[in-house]
């Protein structure tokens, strides 16, 4: 009997018929781990079915045919709904929510008499139970559970359920009869279980959606083969920390919607639940009699989705040679170079203070086009002075002070519209084509302008 050796990169799928400290492919150290082939047992590669070639323009898409939950934020993400014949890939860092999402996505398709198989890795029947009888009410009977590592009877139990849906938690944790000499989580076991949902997902006589969790590594990305990523159609990732309420589901690939859309849920004793208007979440309430010195609004795009954020700074005196510059929502370089664009243009010098910055629920500022909202409220904080509370800053600062137009701002506009706000300061030019009969538009030309007509000055 003969048999073959070879390593393989953990990290990436590397393969070599020799070891390496480090991987040629990835770089990464100490992972080839030996892997002994037995020759007589390597089956190979079958044929599949032959079909019939299409016109690209007969092809019926299915685009549009989609299972709806009720968890409207799951849905946005998803593109509108999980598409039949997709296959999905969910990751997160450990207790972000990831098998507690899913078990409410699989109990809410069972009350639409959708068939639903939930397949464990990691976790036992009756561990599965205890959640569900914490975060569901009532649990629908069209919900099969099996604890098992064999995705051989996983495949079994798909033919016996028929299941409309099925639910892999995780990927990592399962392994085929076809390949004794690999452990779970290795690139081959993991990348050939894909393949084996993939086809099931496929099959066009009866397409099923296939939602599969995924561990993440300390480096924030899924664990195993960067492969993975390219087989499934979708890759969803939760973020938040296991000890805060707020959790964001984004999406980084979507072959059936947006790419970079995120939705947003508050986690409680009783699951995950889905914040609808994050405009009104985001934005803390208060009168015009409460206003505090700054605190300024600007609106943020996460994918297609206007979304009305307030931004919060804290300016103080230091008493060390080298003033502190905090923020977790903005990058630190872009900070210095804002405030040094205030020092330059406005003439407020900040070599003596601490800035400090932070936003509501923590999002991350992304675009450009909240520049303006940080500036100004970094201003107010210094001159001590609260800005209005219907006042909205939406536009780019240039280094020489001016401001710059920013994309999608009718979108914007007609989101601070519908909530009521009745002054957004914007660049000049900027091509705005809207028709709005509550709220003005002011365009300014530089910082200075816009300091002198809010503050006064």
């Amino acid at each position: 009997m003969k048999k073959k050796t070879k390593y393989i990169c953990e990290n990436c799928g590397y393969e070599s018929i020799g070891y390496y400290g480090k991987c040629p492919e990835c770089s990464s150290w100490n992972s080839m781990k030996e892997v002994v082939e037995d020759k007589k047992g390597v089956k190979g590669v079958a044929r599949s079915e032959k079909r019939p070639i299409k016109r690209l323009k007969d092809i019926v898409s299915t685009n549009s045919d989609r299972i709806v939950t009720s968890i409207n934020e799951f849905n946005r993400v998803m593109g509108g709904g999980i598409v039949r014949d997709s296959i999905t890939i969910l990751t997160a860092k450990p207790g972000a929510g990831k098998s507690t999402l899913l078990l409410q996505v699989a109990n809410d398709l069972a009350n639409m008499d959708y068939r639903v198989l939930y397949a464990s890795g990691e976790e036992s029947e009756s561990q599965i139970k205890n959640r569900a009888d914490r975060i569901i009410d009532k649990i629908n009977p069209n919900v099969w559970v099996i604890s098992d590592n064999s995705m051989d009877n996983v495949l079994e139990l798909v033919e016996e359920i028929d299941p409309d849906l099925i639910i892999i938690d995780s990927i990592q944790t399962f392994t085929l009869e076809d390949f004794p000499n690999s452990r779970a989580g290795s690139p081959t076991q993991t990348m050939e279980c894909a393949n084996q949902l993939v086809k099931i997902a496929k099959n066009p006589n009866r397409p099923r959606a296939v939602i599969l969790i995924g561990q993440m590594t300390k480096e924030d990305e899924i664990a195993g083969v960067r492969a993975l990523e390219h087989l499934v159609d979708t890759v969803l990732i939760i973020e938040g920390e296991s000890g805060e309420e707020l959790r964001s589901l984004l999406t980084t690939k979507n072959r059936y919607g947006s790419t970079g859309e995120m939705g947003f849920f508050y986690m409680t004793d009783k699951g995950m639940n889905s914040i609808d208007n994050p405009s009104e979440y985001f934005m803390t309430e208060r009168d015009a009699n409460r206003m505090m010195p700054g605190s300024s609004i600007t609106v943020v795009k996460e994918g297609t989705r206007p979304i009305i954020l307030e931004i919060e700074s804290l300016v103080s005196n230091s008493f060390t040679p080298y003033p502190s510059r905090i923020s977790e929502c903005l990058k630190r370089e872009q900070l210095n170079t804002l405030v040094s664009i205030i020092e330059q243009r406005a003439g407020i010098s900040f070599y003596d203070k601490n800035v400090v910055i932070k936003t509501t629920g923590g999002i991350k500022l992304k675009e450009q086009a909240s520049n303006l909202a940080v500036v100004m409220s970094i201003i107010s904080s210094v001159k001590n002075i609260p800005l209005s509370n219907d006042t909205v800053f939406i536009a780019d600062v240039g280094l020489t002070g001016e401001l710059k137009r920013v994309p999608s701002l009718e979108t914007r506009i007609r989101e601070l519209d519908r909530m009521g706000f009745k002054r957004v300061y914007v660049a000049p030019n900027s091509g705005i084509d809207i028709k709005t009969t509550n709220i003005e538009i002011v365009q300014l030309r530089t910082l200075r302008e816009v300091i002198h007509n809010v503050f006064r000055e």
